[in-house]
């Protein structure tokens, strides 16, 4: 697959921990406004721009747009996005605890987003592709890096590692969630040696989370290839900004369900009929330790809840969250379609099982189940048979931060 250098905007280096912001999408409009509203140079003031604007103010509307542009031209034009002087790769550290990833920054090529050699694994959904659509044409810029993963190299590894080890990192800071940031932008040579390695040895990437940014900067593409006369394939909207990590990198926590009631059962009648579908046992841990389980918390209670997959269940058949969904929330809570009902939330599993207790608790849900979570493998299995995996069926950490690095065309 294509990994190209870039020339791309990047933070002034003592305004990189101000810029650098949470993704758009796991953080609500009053969220965003909290996270931002002290600080000025956050990119949310570009990925959120509705914050500035007053409340009832339509997140997809026309001022919201124009109120973004508004705001990423500023940051120019006051010096906190400088242009660099040449393109290149970085290499991306991210450190959570004991945990750490090294991701290379770089754009792909939508041509290979669209012949399928970026794979998906997700569904997405219109009104929020067409919003991103709509951000990107409207900035001329990819703000966000998509997150995908690719079965890793040797040489690759060899090559990101030798760099880290000889060089400091231009941008390090700790943002308030705890999570370590380091960037290295790449000299020339070393760019280079990295576009080679992923052209010889990276037959394909992986969408690991991004799906609607990924299908925003696609669209974005062909929109400008359509209207352009001149199009020529040279131009820099072919390309899209992207963050790869090999997948044994990663870290990949539950996505938690919770059932706001019981489609109108008692828990107790609600529990025997669980019990007959899956074997029920009090559970010791409030997470289940192996795929193949998981923990429901019902009245105050943590019950485990275990079974096998049908023998010739398909790679998404397998999965814990689809059986989950056939055998129990289709059938006896009524959820026939996760995407769209009203009746069942996703829980990020960096929440932890406290959250599914409050919940509960509080009334206003009735069960709740902890998940075991997907592994690397399953993902890109999936998407290697071209099946799309179940709504909210993985939660990515550390997330990766917008403005530390942005492709314009």
């Amino acid at each position: 697959m294509r990994l190209r250098s870039f020339q791309g905007l990047v933070p002034a280096p003592q305004h990189a921990a101000a810029v650098a912001a949470v993704p758009y999408d796991v953080v609500n409009r009053e969220e965003a406004y909290s996270l931002a509203h002290d600080n000025p140079l956050s990119l949310l003031h570009v990925d959120r721009a509705e914050i500035d604007l007053p409340p009832e103010t339509d997140p997809y509307s026309a001022e919201v747009y124009a109120k973004a542009l508004e705001n990423f031209e500023r940051l120019q034009a006051d010096g906190v996005l400088v242009r660099e002087e040449r393109p290149c790769l970085y290499l991306y550290r991210q450190t959570i605890g004991s945990h750490s990833q090294t991701g290379l920054v770089g754009v792909c090529h939508t041509g290979d987003y669209e012949g399928n050699l970026i794979k998906k694994h997700e569904k997405t959904r219109q009104d929020k592709e067409d919003d991103r659509t709509r951000l990107v044409d409207t900035l001329s810029a990819n703000t966000g890096p998509i997150f995908l993963t690719y079965r890793g190299h040797p040489a690759i590894d060899r090559s990101i590692a030798a760099h880290m080890a000889g060089h400091a990192p231009l941008h390090d800071f700790t943002a308030p969630d705890g999570v370590r940031h380091e960037v290295w932008p790449l000299p020339v040579c070393a760019s280079a040696e990295l576009e080679e390695a992923f052209a010889s040895h990276v037959p394909a990437a992986y969408v690991a989370d991004g799906h609607h940014r990924a299908a925003s900067a696609w669209r974005v593409s062909r929109q400008r290839r359509s209207s352009n006369h001149e199009h020529n394939g040279t131009e820099d909207y072919n390309w899209f900004l992207c963050v790869l990590f090999p997948g044994n990198e990663l870290n990949i926590l539950p996505y938690n369900r919770v059932v706001r009631d019981l489609n109108g059962r008692s828990p107790e009648a609600f529990l025997d009929e669980v019990a007959g579908i899956f074997k029920v046992s009090p559970a010791e841990e409030k997470a289940p330790a192996k795929p193949g389980q998981c923990c429901m918390y019902l009245g105050g209670k943590w019950h485990l809840l275990e079974w096998q997959p049908e023998p010739d269940a398909n790679p998404v058949g397998v999965l814990d969250v689809s059986i989950l969904q056939d055998r129990l929330l289709r059938p006896v809570l009524g959820i026939d379609d996760p995407r769209t009902s009203k009746r069942v939330d996703f829980i990020g599993g960096i929440r932890g099982t406290a959250e599914l207790e409050r919940l509960v608790d509080s009334g206003a849900h009735a069960v709740a189940f902890s998940m075991y979570p997907v592994t690397v493998d399953q993902l890109m299995d999936i998407a290697d048979a071209g099946e799309i995996m179940p709504p909210k069926s993985t939660w990515f950490e550390p997330k990766l931060r917008s403005g530390l690095f942005i492709h314009t065309f």
